[in-house]
C-alpha cells in the first residue's frame, strides 16, 4: 500500500489565500448586485434617488464610440506587458510611460461617449464651473462675495457644482480662462492631465517612504484605474492629481518638498470642503517618512497656513462656507436621497471606481498588518527593522488604511449621498496602493478584472451628468 503525501502547511496556505480573495470577490459582487436590485427597485417605486442607474449617477445606455478600440488595445497592451515592464524598467522611464498611457486610457475612455458629450462639452453644463466663468469679471469680488451666493433660489446664487465647493475650484478656472485656455476642450485636457499624474504621484510617494517594489507593482493598477471613466473629464480628475501631488511631495526628503506639499494640500481645502479628510492620509505620510517628520509637519503646516491665510485675507473664510454649503446640500436632492440606502450602497459604487481587486487587495495588506502586531511592540515599532528604518509593507498597509478611514467618514456623514464614484477618487486610488500585496501570479487576471470593469462601465452607461 503507497503513503500518501499531505501537502505541507506551507504548501496549503497560497491555496487558502487564494480561496479567500474569490470569497471576497463574491462579497463584492454581491454588494453590487444588492445595491443595483435595490436601486432598481426604490426607482421604480419613485424614490428620490435621483440616479437612474443606482448605485450609481448614470443613466442604462449600451453604446460603443470610436474611443472603443483604442481604449481596448491600451488594455491589452497594460495587461500583456505592464507588469514586466513595471518591475524591469528605469524609474524615469517607468513613470513616464505609465502616465502617458495613463492620459490615453483616459481619453480613449472618454471618447467612446464620442468627442462633444464625452470631452468638449463635458464641463460646460449649466451645473458646471466653466459656466460661472463668464460671470467672474473681478476675482477679488468674486472671493469676497463668494459665500453670499452659495445658497439657492437666490439671484445671483451659484451653479451646483460651484456652489458646492470653496471658491479655489472656480478660480482655477477663471485664470486658466485668463491665460487662453478657455472653454471645454482645453479644460477637459487639463484635468485629464493632472488626473492622470497620480501615475507619478503615488509611485514617487511609495519609493520616498522606502517601498520602491512595491510602487512598481502598485503602477499598473494605477495605469488602468476604473476611476479613469470619470477622471476623463470631470473636475474630481484635477482634485485627485492635486491632492496626489501634496502627498507625494510630504512623503519626500528635504525641507522645500514638504512645505510644496503643504501649499497643494492647503490648495486642496479650497477645491472641496471634503479634502479636511485628506489630513488623515498626510499624518499617514508624515508617520511612515524615514526621517525628519517633525521639520516636514512643520513645513507641510506652513504651507497650508499659507493658503488658508491667502483666501481669509481675501474675504472668504472656510468655516462658514462649509456651515452654509451644508444648508445648500439639503436645498436640493439631498433632501430627498435615503440615507439608509446611499450609506451602504456607495460603497458599492466605489467598487467600480477603484475596481475588483479593492477587496482582495485590503484583505492582504489587512493580514500583512496583522502579522506585523506583536506583543511586547510599542506603538509603531513593528513597521521597522532593527536598525530603525520603516518596513516596506508599512507604506502598503497604512496609506490604504487611511484611505479607507477617510473613507468612511466622508459616507457616515451622509455629506456623499451618490455620486461617490467621482468624489471619491482622491482617496480611491491610495485605496489601491494595498495590490502590492497580490501574488505576482495573479496580478494580470486582476488587471484583467480592472480593464473589463472599466470598460463595462463606459460601454453599458452613460456617466455623462
Amino acid at each position: 500500500m503507497r503513503a500518501t503525501t499531505l501537502p505541507s502547511a506551507a504548501a496549503r496556505a497560497p491555496v487558502r489565500r487564494s480561496r479567500a480573495d474569490l470569497l471576497v470577490l463574491g462579497v463584492e459582487a454581491a454588494l453590487f448586485a444588492l445595491a443595483a436590485v435595490v436601486g432598481a427597485v426604490l426607482n421604480a417605486r419613485g424614490v428620490g434617488l435621483y440616479a437612474d442607474a443606482a448605485p450609481l449617477y448614470a443613466t442604462w445606455r449600451p453604446h460603443l464610440g470610436w474611443g472603443t478600440p483604442v481604449a481596448i488595445v491600451v488594455a491589452v497592451g497594460v495587461i500583456g506587458v505592464g507588469a514586466r515592464w513595471a518591475r524591469n524598467s528605469g524609474w524615469t522611464a517607468l513613470l513616464g510611460a505609465a502616465y502617458l498611457t495613463s492620459v490615453a486610457w483616459t481619453l480613449a475612455l472618454a471618447l467612446v461617449d464620442g468627442w462633444s458629450a464625452g470631452f468638449a462639452e463635458r464641463l460646460t453644463p449649466q451645473a458646471e464651473y466653466l459656466h460661472e466663468v463668464p460671470r467672474v469679471t473681478d476675482v477679488a469680488a468674486a472671493l469676497a462675495g463668494f459665500s453670499d451666493r452659495i445658497l439657492d433660489f437666490g439671484p445671483d446664487s451659484w451653479s451646483t457644482h460651484t456652489a458646492g465647493h470653496p471658491p479655489g475650484a472656480l478660480l482655477f478656472f477663471v485664470e486658466l480662462d485668463r491665460v487662453g485656455l478657455g472653454g471645454g476642450v482645453a479644460a477637459a485636457l487639463v484635468c485629464v492631465l493632472v488626473g492622470a499624474s497620480v501615475t507619478i504621484s503615488v509611485p514617487v510617494a511609495l519609493r520616498a517612504l522606502g517601498a520602491a517594489d512595491a510602487a512598481r507593482a502598485v503602477l499598473p493598477f494605477l495605469v488602468l484605474l476604473p476611476g479613469a471613466v470619470w477622471v476623463g473629464a470631470s473636475a474630481d480628475g484635477l482634485f485627485t492629481g492635486v491632492v496626489a501631488a501634496g502627498l507625494a511631495l510630504l512623503a519626500v526628503r528635504g525641507r522645500v518638498a514638504p512645505a510644496a506639499g503643504g501649499l497643494l494640500l492647503g490648495l486642496a481645502l479650497y477645491l472641496s470642503y471634503g479634502f479636511v479628510l485628506v489630513g488623515v492620509l498626510a499624518l499617514a505620510v508624515l508617520a511612515l517618512r524615514p526621517a525628519g517628520r517633525v521639520a516636514a509637519l512643520l513645513a507641510g503646516t506652513a504651507g497650508v497656513a499659507a493658503v488658508a491665510v491667502g483666501f481669509t485675507a481675501g474675504g472668504f473664510r472656510w468655516w462658514d462656507g462649509y456651515r452654509l454649503v451644508v444648508e445648500r446640500y439639503y436645498q436640493g436632492w439631498a433632501a430627498d436621497r435615503p440615507y439608509g440606502y446611499w450609506v451602504w450602497a456607495n460603497l458599492a459604487a466605489l467598487l467600480l471606481s477603484t475596481g475588483p481587486v479593492l477587496g482582495p487587495a485590503l484583505r492582504r495588506a489587512v493580514a500583512a498588518g496583522a502579522r506585523t502586531i506583536r506583543p511586547g511592540l510599542r506603538p509603531g515599532e513593528g513597521w521597522r527593522d532593527r536598525g530603525g528604518q520603516m518596513l516596506a509593507a508599512g507604506p502598503t498597509v497604512l496609506l490604504p488604511a487611511a484611505a479607507a478611514v477617510a473613507v468612511l467618514a466622508g459616507d457616515l456623514s451622509g455629506l456623499s449621498k451618490a455620486e461617490v464614484e467621482r468624489i471619491w477618487l482622491p482617496f480611491a486610488v491610495w485605496l489601491l496602493v494595498a495590490t502590492a500585496h497580490l501574488p505576482a501570479s495573479t496580478r494580470r487576471w486582476w488587471l484583467l478584472g480592472q480593464a473589463g470593469t472599466a470598460l463595462a462601465v463606459n460601454h453599458l452607461l452613460w456617466t455623462v451628468s
